[in-house]
């Protein structure tokens, strides 16, 4: 199932106009949330804390299962070294407070003595912070020090492409010369030792992503969004519409939506698809393989998962073969292999459509 560096239509080097626009997935791609999964630190599923997110030892065990990508978020600190990790702020405790710092203002050597460290030595207990304000100490099964975009090339297996997510503070305003000496400092690093790993960019920030294709040729651009989930400052976020608007006008590839928005507007897949643009999918539905499935059945080109070894498996189960039905209209059908057991389906337009008005209620979204 893993997506081969040879089959991918993804090139690293400089590029002629008409290359550039030839980007495509040649198939079904599954990606693995910041490694093996997110770390959920409130939830009682210990699936969501086993191993430290974003973290080298998170994307290696991911790669060791039929998965195309990891996805990671990388920010850049003070002194300009590509960081990977999520949150803006990171928390510890002193003396008994929780105090907080942003990571973009550390040096590179404050940001690594956070958590364990390969000695054992001069560690700083971390915290996160939830979006209902709690706080939560970072504890995982299986715990890993935190890591440089550097390390993740040097020692992730090269089974696996790299999405980077450029993370920024939702409540910054960047100008374009702090945008672009950010992105310069993360296009150095991927440029001297990317060789040829499959790599996308990918960023909810509209003038990040738009810059980061004015930058460079070489690698595919997605546009994250909510489709309109969750509604910011910056209307570009705010709808699929906006996000094809982005995409057209500035040659970006593709857009990462919120699966909640597809599944909300089905018909926003034909759009995407029309503007010759291609669609992946993030968000906690994406656990359930049958939301998988469906979104597969609509169009949709890959999904990014935090439950990597149970839907990678279950998907990797599945052979599906499209086949050319002469004789019917305007369905999708396939020959879809469960084990031994050849099934013949027929799906069509009006059946994705009254499927994807129970999938969100049927998972209690």
């Amino acid at each position: 199932m893993a997506l081969s560096v040879s089959s991918a239509k993804f090139s690293s080097g400089v590029e002629d106009d008409k290359t550039k626009d030839e980007f495509c997935f040649p198939k079904f791609v599954v990606m693995g949330h910041r490694g093996f999964g997110m770390n959920m630190l409130q939830s009682p599923d210990e699936k969501m804390k086993s191993i430290k997110e974003n973290s080298i030892l998170s994307f290696n065990v991911a790669a060791d299962f039929p998965i195309d990508f990891v996805e990671f978020d990388v920010q850049v600190t003070r002194d300009g070294y590509p960081v990977i990790f999520h949150d803006i702020f990171m928390f510890t405790q002193e003396k008994g407070v929780i105090t907080e710092k942003r990571v973009t203002e550390m040096p590179l050597h404050e940001f690594l003595s956070y958590g364990p460290q390969k000695d054992g030595a001069n560690v700083k207990p971390m915290f996160r912070k939830t979006k209902d304000g709690r706080i939560f100490e970072w504890k995982v099964m299986k715990d890993d020090p935190l890591c440089t975009l550097q390390d993740a090339f040097v020692k992730v297996k090269r089974s696996v492409g790299f999405n980077i997510e450029l993370k920024f503070d939702d409540n910054t305003v960047y100008g374009e010369e702090a945008l672009r000496k950010t992105l310069g400092n993360i296009l150095k690093v991927v440029n001297e030792h990317a060789e040829n790993r499959p790599i996308i960019f990918s960023s909810f920030h509209p003038d990040a992503a738009l810059l980061i294709r004015n930058m460079q040729i070489s690698y595919p651009v997605f546009f994250l969004t909510n489709g309109g989930c969750e509604i910011y400052k910056d209307v570009r976020r705010n709808s699929f519409d906006e996000a094809i608007k982005i995409c057209k006008e500035g040659g970006l590839q593709g857009i990462v939506s919120e699966v909640k928005a597809i599944l909300r507007t089905p018909n926003a897949v034909q759009r995407v698809q029309d503007s010759k643009l291609s669609l992946i999918s993030y968000g906690q539905l994406n656990n359930a393989v049958e939301v998988i499935y469906l979104q597969y059945l609509m169009g949709v080109e890959g999904v990014i998962v935090d439950m990597v070894m149970e839907i990678s498996e279950a998907i990797a189960s599945i052979s599906v073969r499209n086949k050319e039905d002469e004789e019917e209209d305007d369905g999708r059908k396939s020959m879809i292999m469960f084990g031994e057991e050849r099934t013949k389906v027929k799906i069509s337009k009006d059946e994705i459509a009254f499927l994807t008005k129970f999938a969100p209620k049927l998972l209690q979204q």
